[in-house]
């Protein structure tokens, strides 16, 4: 009988990536045990009343991994997918990347198994009130800021914020990130993760050597990161975008894409990319794995983990990687892809952007603030800039690759806030 226990890809690349800094690092197995362990994992059941009477039961969950350097912070997803030990890999990359990025907190996550697509709007804002109040024990400003994730929005933490309003008598605009811009949202939230991507694509081909202007890349998910991304990185950048997709299948034209176009198509078509070749007949359709393997510079993978893995990594020809999505590379492919020289910029650097503004409305909230979005705008190129460039210097300094060098980065900040602190008791 196989007793083989399932390990989360996204787990496995983030513990195999602890155990490298943690060895550079000179920490003990001690040290190690105790930040590979969530300090708190809740799932939670969700039964709602759908609209033709019926009752259905979801599973949600919660995973605080890490409040060495803060409160937990992380966003809430909505799939199909989700599954404990995948909130609890997503929840570790968080604490990386918040450390990374020097912002004060640590990692969490939640996520529901659902397919909000069969939800009518009754049922998602029940079905969301219900998580609000399952988990509310674990949350607030001062413990744990959930945020928007993989199909969450605005509108999802309008209902996540106002159900926590009820029950606690009194409203707190930091309880929650990545609200309506009315009920205390930051000005540049919504473009923040794919703004901090086309930033360290910036800095990356800077270091690189190369003209921005002289650079092809592919985008992999056309999504909330994929498509703030490509926009900035055409209209900022002056990158040419050659190839785009998401969930509806994938297009490509070499002589590039208008992002503005196929953003305003996106807008329009009820949020996917489907049919646009009938729009743009020199968008030729390919598939998502043809994509992934173009001759480009730039590949950017911003859709779901473990796009990137031993069986496609040696066809890869672009000569950067810059990931949008958490955990798109597995182990075996990062693997490849380094001893082929191919730079990549990891996850926990490249798309820190969003929960970086989150830290920034989570700072407006607090205090009642808001801020003007290019103060937002100037604050966060400030934060990626130090970051990369810090990242930068450890992986020149060490003779490693990006990945190891951020990971370094995270765990020192993690491993000396835990030794200062001491063990209680």
């Amino acid at each position: 009988m196989n007793t083989q226990i399932y390990q989360d890809p996204m787990l496995v690349m983030a513990n195999a990536q602890l155990e490298k800094a943690a060895l550079q690092l000179g920490l003990d197995a001690g040290m190690q045990a105790l930040m590979r362990t969530p300090e708190r994992k809740l799932e939670v059941s969700l039964p709602i009343k759908m609209d033709d009477g019926s009752i259905q039961v979801f599973s949600g969950f919660r995973v605080q991994h890490s409040t060495a350097r803060g409160p937990s912070k992380g966003g809430i997803r909505y799939h199909a997918n989700v599954t404990a030990e995948e909130v609890q890999a997503l929840a570790t990359l968080m604490t990386w990347k918040c450390s990374v990025v020097g912002i004060p907190f640590g990692g969490g996550k939640g996520g529901v198994a659902v397919n909000v697509k069969t939800l009518s709007p009754r049922e998602l804002e029940c079905l969301t009130r219900r998580y609000a109040a399952s988990i509310m024990s674990i949350i607030g400003s001062r413990r744990d800021i959930p945020a928007p994730d993989v199909d969450t929005d605005a509108q999802i933490m309008a209902w996540f914020d106002d159900t926590l309003t009820v029950f606690h008598g009194y409203a707190d605009p930091a309880v929650v990130t990545g609200k309506p811009l009315g009920l205390g949202g930051s000005l540049g939230r919504d473009e923040a993760t794919g703004r901090g991507l086309a930033q360290c694509t910036g800095f990356a081909l800077e270091k690189m050597g190369i003209d921005p202007t002289q650079v092809t890349a592919a985008v992999q998910g056309y999504g909330k990161v994929g498509r703030f991304g490509a926009e900035i990185l055409q209209n900022e950048y002056g990158c040419k975008i050659v190839a785009v997709s998401d969930i509806s299948g994938a297009w490509h034209c070499p002589d590039g894409l208008d992002a503005n176009d196929l953003s305003e198509w996106v807008r329009t078509h009820g949020g996917l990319l489907e049919g646009y070749e009938n729009h743009n007949p020199q968008a030729q359709l390919i598939t998502n794995e043809q994509l992934l393997t173009l001759d480009v510079d730039v590949l950017a993978p911003c859709a779901l983990e473990s796009q990137i893995t031993e069986r496609n990594a040696g066809d890869v020809r672009a000569s950067l990687i810059v990931e949008g999505a958490n955990g798109p590379t597995t182990v075996e492919g990062d693997e490849i892809l380094k001893q082929r020289g191919v730079m990549t910029i990891p996850d926990i650097l490249a798309n820190a952007g969003g929960v970086t503004v989150s830290y920034f409305e989570w700072v407006q909230g607090l205090q009642f603030q808001k801020w003007e979005l290019e103060e937002v705008r100037k604050r966060l190129f400030g934060v990626m800039k130090e970051s990369f460039e810090t990242v930068w210097s450890i992986s020149q300094n060490y003779k490693i690759g990006m990945r190891e060098a951020a990971f370094m980065v995270a765990v020192d900040r993690v491993a000396s806030a835990i030794q200062m602190r001491g063990l209680f008791p």
